[in-house]
């Protein structure tokens, strides 16, 4: 395993790779991946994230060697529009969760973060004085009227948001469309912040449910993004949903920077100012007296 110091810093590496119906081996330090008639090297240490989608195979020696470089894999679907799960090195970045884990164990905290979730749906600042049974109230009329607006300048029949699971094939077709979307939206949000070192369960708005993180953040850009790639797809066609969709969310995301912005507004509704990359992390033993103490050294003379 290099040394942290040792490895490349993220902002000087490819943020994601993404490659689907290949195979992939370990080249040396790096990764061979042969795609069709195609053979790409790319150097582990040089990837932040490495996302594989469908028809990839992967032998165990690239895995080592991308875990010895810190670098991120990713199990996704067809254009990262679904994620099922990641591995990740011993020297990923623990310092973004614990961040938000002592966020959200703070209930002043957790309101403060709560507030300004909505304060950036509405992109103008709230009243101090407002509840956040009001600040939820209002949202409910800005979303409501977004849908008024989008059925009428598309054309789309709305009458309200009614989706059940189990009742997929009753739904109408806008109602199909914005699940389609909306998950979308959940898989690239969930890519991002699993990459990075969030928690997808630790939710500020939403909570009790694995993906509570992953709702908070997505809600953010839904009104530019699925919400909008939802009405436009339905006012294309009722048939094959499932493709048009897909395609109106890469247009949205691709036009919104969404995973060029997604992360940094994270960090700054977190208030996550960043690690010191230039400090070799120390493990800590929690202490019931003193917060913590530092692990690694002899306490039997302490305890006597």
């Amino acid at each position: 395993m290099a040394r942290r110091r040792a490895l490349p810093k993220v902002r000087d590496c490819m943020t994601f790779l993404y490659f689907e119906h290949c195979r992939i081996e370990q080249d040396d330090q790096a990764i061979a991946i042969f795609q069709s008639k195609n053979r790409f090297s790319i150097p582990c240490a040089s990837i932040a994230t490495l996302m594989l989608g469908p028809g990839t195979s992967i032998t165990h020696a690239a895995i080592k060697t991308l875990a010895d470089n810190a670098c991120e894999v990713q199990w996704v679907g067809a254009d990262d529009f679904r994620f099922y799960t990641s591995g990740r090195g011993s020297s990923s970045n623990t310092e973004r969760l614990f961040h938000q884990a002592r966020l959200w164990a703070d209930s002043m905290q957790q309101l403060q973060i709560v507030r300004r979730m909505y304060q950036f749906r509405f992109q103008e600042d709230l009243s101090p004085d407002l509840t956040l049974q009001q600040i939820r109230g209002l949202e409910g009329v800005r979303v409501r009227s977004l849908y008024h607006r989008l059925s009428q300048e598309r054309g789309v029949d709305w009458q309200g948001r009614n989706y059940k699971q189990e009742d997929w094939h009753d739904a109408n077709p806008i109602n199909k469309a914005l699940s389609i979307a909306n998950a979308c939206l959940y898989a690239v949000c969930h890519s991002a912040l699993n990459a990075v070192g969030y928690s997808a369960g630790l939710g500020f708005i939403h909570t009790g449910k694995p993906l509570a993180f992953v709702y908070d953040i997505a809600d953010l850009y839904k009104a530019e993004t699925s919400i909008p790639a939802a009405f436009e797809a339905v006012a294309d066609t009722y048939f094959d949903l499932d493709e048009i969709v897909r395609r109106k969310c890469r247009e949205k995301f691709y036009q919104a920077r969404l995973m060029q912005r997604l992360i940094p507004d994270v960090d700054k509704l977190l208030q996550y100012a960043g690690a010191d990359e230039t400090v070799e992390p120390v493990c800590f033993l929690w202490d019931d007296q003193l917060e913590k103490v530092e692990g690694g050294k002899d306490w039997s003379e302490k305890s006597e």
